[in-house]
């Protein structure tokens, strides 16, 4: 079902991660998960050639309460939020006892190294290589050069985060060169689990105002791209919902 145009998995996400479990049981196919937030979602709304990236990922999650609210307010009761963090340990909890090597791409220089060893913590000893891109627009030797460190260790998860929309670039080209199950963009996932950002509590985000206790903690980062990103996230959603309406009632 689609959220601002974008098709949004809305199976819920236990069931999310037993679909995840039968992808990982197959062949490689370079299948890309992007857990997409309001900003991936507006940011796809006002960019057509991002959109266009955007939607060759094989899935796209409601990583956002108000997604999910839309979600359920279409018809997609099952749908429930699924976000990156969480959608990251589910899955290495998950596959611990399995023969599934995991890559970390991503976070500030040490920081994948230091989710690697959250990843032992939980039992899973599978995490085979970890990168820190440089903060640039690498060339396409560069990202052939890690699809290569990637391929020669055998991996069938790789995990990106560096934050939206860079992510969604970078992992898009990445899947061109390797020979991997998932490529899964999980943005603030590397900071949240090596304790360098702290959660909003269960209370905040069943709220949907993650967002807020975000801004709070980060302001000077976050201040500029949540006034433009939400006013616009629900402007776009009460035209979508006017939009939905119409049709309703026109096929009465």
């Amino acid at each position: 079902m689609r959220v601002l145009g974008t098709e949004l998995y809305d199976k819920g996400f236990d069931q999310l991660i037993s679909d995840s479990l039968i992808i990982l049981d197959g062949q490689p196919k370079n299948l890309l998960i992007s857990p997409s937030d309001a900003n991936v979602l507006v940011t796809a709304k006002m960019d057509a050639d991002f959109a266009k990236i955007l939607h060759q990922y094989h899935w796209n999650l409601p990583d956002g309460v108000p997604s999910v609210w839309m979600l359920k307010w279409k018809g997609a009761k099952q749908a429930n939020r699924c976000s990156g963090p969480d959608y990251f340990k589910s899955m290495v909890v998950s596959t611990a006892k399995k023969q599934l090597n995991h890559y970390l791409c991503g976070g500030a220089p040490g920081v994948a190294e230091a989710l690697k060893l959250t990843c032992q913590r939980w039992g899973n000893h599978q995490i085979v290589g970890t990168h820190c891109p440089p903060f640039k627009t690498l060339s396409e030797e560069e990202i052939m050069e890690i699809a290569d460190d990637i391929n020669s260790k055998k991996v069938d998860m790789v995990w990106v985060g560096l934050g939206a929309p860079k992510q969604i670039y970078f992992a898009h080209r990445l899947a061109k060169y390797t020979q991997v199950k998932l490529i899964v963009t999980i943005g603030a996932a590397f900071d949240f689990h090596t304790g360098r950002v702290k959660k909003a509590p269960n209370f905040v985000q069943g709220m949907g105002l993650e967002w807020l206790y975000r801004l709070a903690k980060e302001p000077k980062r976050l201040a500029k791209r949540y006034f433009k990103i939400v006013p616009l996230f629900i402007l776009f959603n009460l035209l979508e919902m006017k939009c939905f309406l119409t049709k309703s009632r026109g096929k009465r």
